[in-house]
């Protein structure tokens, strides 16, 4: 008896130690450069659709976060905010995406005076498409992970494991860089 709990102890502490690396073979599923961005419909925080297409034209800085509130996304939301008006400038729009839903994503945006959209992926089928949905402990997220689509709709860079701090100016720089080439 005292064999087999020790037994199913060791399976969960496997099991819990390997859950990210089994979590993270959904990168192999991420939409590669120069692939057309997926498809998507998705609330922001204010009750309003959104999908790529309202994008046409402009690039667009789609970045996928875990959880509203939380000190890493707390700290990127902030860095996107505070540089959203050099990103318009660039012609970039910068949208949110979380499993969070709108609710949520509401009080997110109005304790932070976030000026532009927080999408409500509740579904999680956005974040699949993406190839960043990922769970840890029973808990399905989105893993941090930023795209960079060109006006094309076209998957122009993609940021994994992102530092919430530097993620904004990464994506300045290579859209300056993306620009200049084209």
């Amino acid at each position: 008896m005292r064999r087999n709990a020790l037994l199913v102890l060791l399976i969960m502490l496997v099991g819990w130690v390997f859950a990210p690396v089994m979590a993270q073979s959904s990168a192999s599923n991420l939409p590669q450069v120069g692939q057309a961005a997926p498809n998507f419909k998705l609330e922001d925080q204010n009750g309003k659709w959104h999908t790529p297409a309202d994008h046409h034209g402009r690039w667009l800085v789609l970045y996928f976060y875990p959880k509203d509130f939380t000190p890493g996304c707390t700290t990127e939301v902030c860095t996107f905010r505070d540089d959203v008006a050099k990103l318009r400038q660039a012609g970039a729009d910068v949208v949110g995406v979380s499993l969070d839903d709108v609710k949520s994503h509401a009080e997110f945006a109005a304790k932070y005076k976030v000026p532009f959209p927080l999408l409500s992926d509740a579904d999680s089928s956005t974040a699949q498409a993406y190839g960043v949905l990922t769970s840890r402990a029973g808990m399905h997220y989105a893993k941090r992970t930023t795209f960079l689509i060109d006006p094309n709709g076209k998957i122009a860079k993609v940021y994994q494991d992102v530092d919430p701090e530097k993620n904004s100016a990464q994506v300045l720089a290579d859209l300056a860089t993306l620009k200049a080439a084209s």
